[in-house]
């Protein structure tokens, strides 16, 4: 592995001050670089190495880092003198709430906050006081935010969570410390893809909401299929649960309606945050008004409270508003970009798995894209950590890094392509994939 050394100093003066070095522990990784400047579809380390970046900052970066004209429409609201006023409302979030509504089919009110993990724990509780429940379901494999609710379940080794139980749930197994028990018991993980485990659990308790990505791309791309998502919301209806989606990372990347948009399904409520506001903090819960109306429910008890000193702040909603206006130009050339991409993404590197005669399968949605060293799709986490080769993906992660190429280093990462990347970009990191991947051959 490559050596870089002014990263690693950096990163030592850090752990004098910050547990660890970094202050999101999923941003430790090996090789362990600090980098210094983004721009477009690229990455400088502190070491002066350039690279094609496809984390995106774990896929916030849609239009490329310091979108131009984003970034000019956020120097405008500074000069203009624009702050955090802490009381009242403003126009900016006006503006922005009438965007969203106005765009996504599903959405008829909305509330802005800084994370998705804030928006998913507001759905939550939203949902909990809607139905005067307290049990939800979760995704086994899913990744729905760091609070107690959803911290659980991620990337659970399969011989901790037993065999593929259809209908039937996998117990909370926490993915941090601090979750109580008791808290714990009212979590049900099932299988994505899964229907009869979602009926299962909601015959067995009540159920106060469901929250999932459409897309699982926490670990990659893994796709509902045919009927799934529709099969949710007769779930719901049928049990009289709120079905949240987690569009945090399928949101605006993929359709400025969202995913569910593309699906043709109407969440109760939905999430969205990363790609929103082009890398700025930005998260937005939305659904419909009868249930976003708790929020200023005129019975004090029934209220669901909202606060939060830097909901809305003027920089990353002009960035948010700025972002829509760029999606929404030319009659959608950025979307139509991104899928040409993508398209030569997968196209190159099925190209490479069948001249190398590899075990692998290309996963894409528009401009997001995972690499399986498998034979087949993953359809979910039992199926992804049974035949998955994660070591040969780890290692390709890391042997492209040392090459220029910017994919994070951690196997079944969703890899993310930008508007400001070009042909040449994706020519010369399929280039660097194959010869990687040739030498894992050797």
């Amino acid at each position: 592995m490559q050596a870089y050394p002014k990263s690693a100093e950096i990163l030592k003066k850090n752990r004098s001050f910050i547990p660890g070095g970094v202050v999101s522990v999923n941003r430790a990784t090996q090789p362990e670089l600090v980098f210094v400047r983004g721009e477009g579809a690229y990455l400088w380390d502190a070491d002066g190495n350039r690279y094609i970046d496809y984390h995106a900052a774990f896929a916030p970066h849609f239009l490329g880092h310091n979108d131009p004209y984003v970034t000019e429409a956020v120097i405008r609201v500074l000069r203009q003198g624009a702050s955090l006023y802490g009381s009242g409302t403003t126009e900016l979030e006006g503006r922005l709430a009438e965007l969203i509504c106005r765009h996504v089919p599903s959405v008829e009110s909305i509330q802005l906050l800084n994370t998705g993990s804030e928006a998913t724990y507001q759905a939550i509780r939203l949902a909990r006081a809607v139905t005067g429940r307290d049990h939800l379901i979760v995704m086994q494999g899913g990744y729905n935010g760091w609070h107690n609710d959803v911290s659980c379940n991620l990337m659970t080794p399969l011989d901790q969570l037993g065999p593929r139980l259809s209908p039937g749930e996998y117990p909370y197994q926490p993915i941090s410390a601090g979750v109580p028990a008791a808290h714990q018991k009212l979590v049900h993980t099932v299988n994505f893809n899964d229907l009869a485990s979602v009926a299962y659990v909601c015959e067995n308790y009540p159920m106060a909401g469901l929250i999932t990505e459409p897309i699982l791309q926490n670990i990659g791309i893994v796709k509902p299929q045919p009927g799934y998502l529709g099969g949710l919301r007769k779930l719901a209806d049928r049990y009289g649960f709120l079905l949240i989606f987690d569009e945090v990372k399928t949101g605006f990347r993929h359709a400025l309606g969202g995913y569910a948009s593309l699906a043709g399904v109407r969440p109760d409520l939905v999430v969205f945050g990363k790609a929103v506001a082009n890398g700025y903090p930005m998260a937005v819960l939305g659904g419909k008004k009868e249930f976003m109306n708790w929020f200023v429910h005129p019975e004090p008890s029934k209220r669901v409270l909202l606060a939060g000193t830097y909901n809305a702040h003027p920089v990353p909603t002009m960035a948010a508003i700025a972002t829509i206006e760029r999606l929404l130009m030319n009659e959608g050339e950025v979307y139509r970009w991104v899928e040409q991409l993508g398209e030569l993404m997968e196209e190159g590197l099925g190209n490479i798995i069948h001249r190398l005669g590899m075990k692998a399968v290309v996963c894409r949605q528009g401009s997001a894209f995972c690499l399986y060293f498998m034979d087949h799709p993953p359809i979910d986490w039992h199926d992804l950590a049974g035949y998955h080769d994660f070591e040969l993906d780890t290692r390709l992660r890391r042997q492209v890094i040392d090459q220029g190429v910017y994919f994070f280093p951690l196997a079944t990462k969703q890899c993310s392509i930008s508007f400001a990347h070009s042909q040449i970009d994706i020519a010369l990191t399929l280039g660097q994939i194959e010869r990687s991947l040739t030498q894992s051959q050797a």
